[in-house]
């Protein structure tokens, strides 16, 4: 069994991915890492929504991905579309931003969004976070309830032989320090 440490060294943003499809019980299991995340005031003010139906995924590329100016042809590949979505009825998004101009529910989600792609690198799946996209339009095409506001979408799938690369990451006094 791999170690946390493991998990976070090997995952990868994968933009490339094999044609097999994510079994159910694979997302059921990534869907409850991503629930025992912890929030703000216990809020858990995140809603997950897989889109595997090969019609609904192509409506998501088409209306929720065109014409974006970021190049995002390669999610194409991906089996699986996680749309990450807020629930704004929760008074902690309100109260929290009026109060301490925080928006703890993105936070959050952050958080659970971390559990998700680090329990899909433990199944052996790869997953890319995108964050430029059209959200009403996705909100529109997948029929989603009136409060759920998608936030990013994770693409899932088992990798290509070369849907990943590893990248440089800063050297550790760059991006911390010690107060002693």
């Amino acid at each position: 069994m791999k170690t946390l440490d493991d998990l976070i060294a090997g995952r990868r943003s994968v933009r490339k991915y094999s044609l097999r499809g994510v079994e159910k019980e694979k997302i059921t299991q990534i869907f409850e890492a991503a629930r025992l995340a912890p929030s703000a005031c216990n809020a858990q003010p995140w809603r997950f929504v897989a889109v595997t139906k090969p019609q609904a995924r192509e409506e998501l590329i088409n209306k929720g991905l065109g014409g974006v100016m970021v190049p995002n042809n390669w999610a194409k590949t991906a089996p699986v579309f996680i749309v990450v979505c807020s629930d704004t009825k929760l008074i902690t998004h309100t109260l929290a931003e009026k109060v301490q101009g925080v928006q703890y529910h993105l936070i959050d989600i952050g958080i659970a969004c971390e559990h998700v792609v680090l329990k899909a690198t433990e199944l052996g799946l790869g997953t890319c976070y995108i964050g430029w996209f059209n959200a009403k339009n996705i909100s529109r095409c997948l029929n989603l309830p009136g409060s759920w506001k998608p936030e990013c979408l994770i693409t899932l799938g088992y990798p290509a032989e070369d849907g990943a690369a590893a990248t440089s990451r800063k050297p550790m006094d760059e991006i911390s320090a010690f107060i002693e």
